[in-house]
């Protein structure tokens, strides 16, 4: 069941009917770590805070990153955490070199080990069973391999209108799908204990375009397991204030044609490699292979680097990002 959208709160104000309680009875079972990173997000902040405590697997414990907010985040966060009690709430400051920066840091040194750590949006809304479905994919599957939940998203609007879903992906989740494709949001990522100490090896300063899209990379990189759910577990709001929004639509598709023909698709790329070449020892043999074939095909002219290309193994979800895949190597954008 998907909780309903809350009404839009006034400035600073925070509803205090999610009450929580770390001495809480019913907390059984493995302990998620929640790594929110939040910057100036006051008008929805109250929401998603509210749509943690509603949570129905309650074995968890929050930790924030602010990143600098110069509105009545800090004020909002400080109520919840006097709310929650100590030991359920953790504050902290973070290194202000932007949103992927924030949630590798928080990933990289969380407060407390725990078996799973899930990342968290500022101003998403939680479905109630989110950690439960997540766990329910996780909790049996080895620990010592790292491994990655994620799922699609619901679309909302500011005002809390279903806009649709985030794409539906079929095809599997790869290494060589990762090198030209991030496949999930960060906002719907759990991952176990041996995944975060793949990213605290490969650490937090790295040059990396997204979190979620690292998280993927890395994770499959070194032979992991990634768990895609095709039903949705969160609301994800679109307005203007967002750093990335959904790929849906036709307007998503021909911006991501616009930015493989113009060169940035080539440059992320560029900047997911190099980070993949600093933990070249993290990765499996056959993920060694796919890169190395990959960086030979955006090294090659002419034929040769299509030839490269298909030899890599390298593919998108759908065949119209496949199209715009070759079309980019034909014209020497990857």
């Amino acid at each position: 069941m998907i909780t309903p959208l809350l009404p839009n709160l006034p400035e600073g104000h925070v509803p205090f009917h999610g009450t929580m309680n770390v001495q809480d009875q019913g907390l059984h079972g493995p302990h998620v770590t929640i790594l929110m990173c939040t910057y100036n997000g006051e008008r929805f902040l109250s929401q998603q805070l509210d749509s943690l405590a509603r949570q129905t697997y309650r074995n968890w414990s929050v930790v924030v990153s602010d990143d600098g907010s110069t509105d009545a985040t800090l004020e909002i966060l400080r109520q919840y955490s006097a709310l929650w009690g100590e030991g359920k709430f953790t504050l902290r400051q973070g290194p202000k070199r932007g949103f992927a920066a924030n949630f590798m840091s928080l990933a990289c040194n969380p407060p407390t080990r725990s078996e799973f750590y899930a990342w968290a949006d500022q101003d998403d809304i939680w479905q109630d069973n989110k950690l439960e479905t997540a766990l329910k994919s996780l909790r049996d599957l080895p620990e010592q391999i790292p491994t990655l939940y994620c799922a699609r998203t619901e679309l909302v609007s500011d005002a809390g209108g279903v806009i649709g879903c985030s794409p539906l992906f079929a095809r599997p989740a790869s290494f060589a799908n990762a090198l030209v494709q991030s496949l999930a949001g960060g906002n719907t990522m759990v991952f176990n204990g041996a995944a975060q100490a793949l990213f605290r090896v490969a650490g937090d300063y790295l040059d990396i375009v997204s979190h979620d899209w690292w998280a993927y990379l890395l994770v499959t990189g070194a032979g992991g397991q990634v768990i895609y759910d095709p039903a949705p577990t969160i609301l994800y709001r679109q307005h203007d204030a967002n750093l990335i929004g959904s790929d849906m639509g036709p307007r998503a598709r021909l911006a991501r044609l616009r930015m493989m023909l113009t060169g940035r698709f080539k440059g992320w790329n560029q900047r997911n490699i190099s980070a993949l070449e600093s933990v070249r020892s993290q990765l499996s043999e056959e993920s060694l292979s796919t890169l190395d074939l990959f960086q030979k095909a955006r090294k090659s002219r002419g034929p040769a680097r299509i030839i490269w290309l298909r030899r890599s193994g390298v593919y998108r979800q759908t065949l119209l990002g496949n199209l715009g895949l070759m079309l980019a190597a034909i014209i020497n954008r990857i």
